[in-house]
């Protein structure tokens, strides 16, 4: 991992402006370098804003030192992320290729056998929901509108990966 690469928060989502102050740009010099550079595709949001995954921050991050430190053209560093980006591929391309993962709500196994062996617990007699405040309502309608993002880049970036597997085959 490169030196930049490990400077790069532990977070899940970055905005335009969060990478810009990591990759030393501006905001339109990214939103060019998407027009240029097909594997750098962050997604949008509802609100049509850019979020960046830390892949996406890593390729950024990638293009620059292509393009300023060691000067590449941009054909040159298209070229030769190409070429990255194959090489990687082949390295994994002699495991049998396995279908998109089904997203499920079920715990994974490793959680799954943890409960397992316990009895199963006397469910107990149903008793009212308590009543919760609007900020409480508020909280919890945010956590799902960014949890249903999350599913939804998730999704999208499954019908990515088989969109460029495709692509590769052909």
């Amino acid at each position: 991992m490169s030196q930049a690469a490990a400077a790069i928060p532990q977070k899940l989502f970055f905005k335009i402006g969060e990478v810009c102050e990591l990759a030393g740009v501006q905001a339109h010099v990214l939103r060019y370098w998407e027009t240029e550079f097909p594997m750098l595709a962050p997604q949008k949001n509802r609100a049509g804003q850019r979020t960046y995954r830390r892949r996406d921050v890593e390729m950024a991050l990638r293009i620059k030192e292509l393009l300023y430190d060691e000067q590449y053209t941009i054909a040159g560093a298209k070229k030769k992320l190409a070429g990255e980006i194959r090489g990687a591929g082949r390295e994994t391309s002699d495991a049998p290729q396995a279908k998109a993962p089904v997203r499920s709500l079920q715990p994974p196994p490793s959680l799954a056998a943890r409960f397992s062996s316990a009895p199963a617990p006397v469910p107990a007699p149903p008793s009212p929901a308590p009543e919760l405040t609007s900020d409480q309502r508020a909280s919890l309608k945010q956590i799902a509108e960014q949890l249903q993002d999350i599913l939804d880049l998730l999704d999208e970036g499954d019908k990515a990966r088989e969109e460029l597997r495709s692509h590769d085959e052909n």
